[in-house]
């Protein structure tokens, strides 16, 4: 029920109340929604691997052809996601430290990973109907990168305290 609820919030992100609910969400289920958004991003890839019969992994039997999908696809994706949203939350960081907002690194990593659920899905559609590059992926960044100003502008500004005497 929770990575529903959070599939529903992250749809309607940077609405306000979606933010805070998903600020909610524990860690562990962030990483866990990553984990399965990215295996149905990689859907369309699994089935043209497995329809594939010529090239290198052409003749293997279909167990095999799974372990080389995992390894030489899904993982490196993984990573690549798991890499790029790192990096975006330190630049969020810096951008939310520039407007002068109550945001941590943490809380711009969860925010950065649910903005990813639009693209996501829809590559793996675009994907499923016609043939399409990975490269359409790195829209998926400039898409969180918007997505991540937004959020940010959302955020109350930090309220300065005055030193007492």
């Amino acid at each position: 029920m929770i990575l529903i609820d959070a599939f529903i919030n992250s749809l309607k992100l940077p609405n306000k109340n979606a933010m805070f609910k998903l600020n909610r969400v524990g860690m562990d289920i962030v990483v866990f929604y990553l984990f399965i958004l990215i295996l149905i991003v990689s859907i369309p890839h699994l089935v043209l691997q497995l329809q594939m019969t010529d090239g290198l992994a052409g003749g293997l039997p279909v167990i095999l052809k799974l372990i080389y999908f995992f390894m030489f696809y899904y993982l490196p994706l993984t990573i690549a996601v798991f890499l790029f949203i790192s990096i975006m939350a330190y630049v969020g960081v810096a951008i939310a430290k520039l407007m002068k907002r109550k945001l941590r690194y943490q809380i711009i990593w969860k925010l950065l990973a649910f903005t990813t659920t639009i693209p996501f899905f829809a590559y793996m559609l675009l994907a499923s109907l016609f043939p399409i590059r990975d490269k359409y992926l790195l829209l998926a960044i400039v898409y969180s990168f918007i997505m991540l100003i937004f959020m940010i502008l959302k955020y109350p500004k930090r309220r300065i305290r005055k030193k007492a005497k």
